[in-house]
């Protein structure tokens, strides 16, 4: 098992796609963050989108099974909704038995960084930027068996290219219309960094921090929002996730409040492919991601659950 560190997570990912010399789909959860499936695109390699499930809230393994029976596909991105960490090791052993060359990342972005493979997939991906558990604003990391091809790149990066991409890719997300993409300078691949073990210690000292804030704002909205609206305990580190009907008026009116929550993820089928992902829909029409970082406080987070309580009554 080798260790890859990089300046951002979709650095590695980019890599790796561009080291397989092959054009095979693959096979990616529709409620991705929107930089994945970009990145496919910069290395030109096509995705489909799987719905999520219901029971879950991660990549319906039984429509995975399903597509991996009629065709061939280069590879499986697996991520972690909220952060649930549970991974279907059972079902990548499955995978790779009808396909041996089958590529399995196991995206863990959103989870709990790690310095051992929980997994058993190709590679196991984390990262330590803007908006993680751990938010260096830099710095993505890899484990990966010895014999998965991951050769570095040298792009051209060009900070004002990946403001104008993000700026594109959220006002499709926003407006949900199609996504075109246009080839630029926006993934940064290379860059200072500290050397693994001093990194290894950043992660560590920002995780202890950051669980301990996660902790106090946590206890806060758990006691005093009603708990049927509140996702389960193990989707709760990330951010802390409640379901509610009329969720536009809701955020409209946390806003209106000067107070901020956000909304991920939506669904991407239909904006960055064709078709529709029904569950993934449905659980973005309906989760609010209340913060539980720095970003936030104590003060602000008995304001918001109050003016929550406030609205649902």
């Amino acid at each position: 098992m080798k260790t890859i560190l990089a300046p951002r997570a979709s650095a590695i990912l980019y890599n790796l796609l561009a080291s397989q010399k092959q054009a095979k789909p693959w096979l990616l959860p529709a409620n991705i963050c929107p930089i994945v499936p970009i990145t496919f695109m910069k290395a030109h390699i096509p995705v489909e989108f799987v719905d999520i499930s219901a029971r879950s809230l991660h990549m319906d393994l039984d429509q995975v099974k399903a597509r991996m029976k009629k065709r061939e596909f280069g590879g499986l991105l697996y991520a972690h909704t909220y952060g649930e960490e549970s991974t279907p090791d059972d079902f990548f052993a499955r995978a790779k038995s009808l396909n041996p060359e089958l590529l399995i990342v196991d995206d863990r972005c959103l989870c709990i960084p790690k310095f051992e493979s929980e997994s058993s997939a190709d590679v196991v991906l984390f990262s330590t930027g803007y908006a993680k558990i751990v938010e260096l604003e830099f710095g993505g990391y890899a484990f990966m068996k010895d014999d998965v091809k991951c050769e570095s790149t040298q792009l051209k990066y060009a900070p004002a290219h990946h403001e104008e991409l993000e700026r594109d890719y959220k006002a499709a997300v926003q407006n949900l219309t199609r996504f075109e993409y246009d080839d630029s300078d926006w993934l940064q691949t290379e860059g200072e960094l500290p050397v693994w073990e001093d990194y290894r210690r950043m992660v560590e000292v920002g995780l202890e921090l950051s669980l301990l804030q996660k902790r106090r704002l946590n206890a806060v909205y758990s006691a005093r929002l009603p708990i049927e609206i509140q996702l389960q305990q193990q989707y709760q580190t990330w951010r802390f996730n409640i379901r509610v009907k009329n969720k536009k008026r809701m955020m409209d009116e946390i806003f209106a409040n000067r107070l901020f929550a956000s909304s991920h993820y939506v669904s991407l089928a239909g904006i960055m492919s064709t078709g529709r992902a029904p569950v993934a829909e449905a659980l973005a029409g309906e989760v609010i991601n209340l913060f539980n970082d720095h970003h936030f406080d104590y003060d602000r987070a008995e304001r918001l659950t109050s003016l929550i309580l406030k609205f649902l009554a």
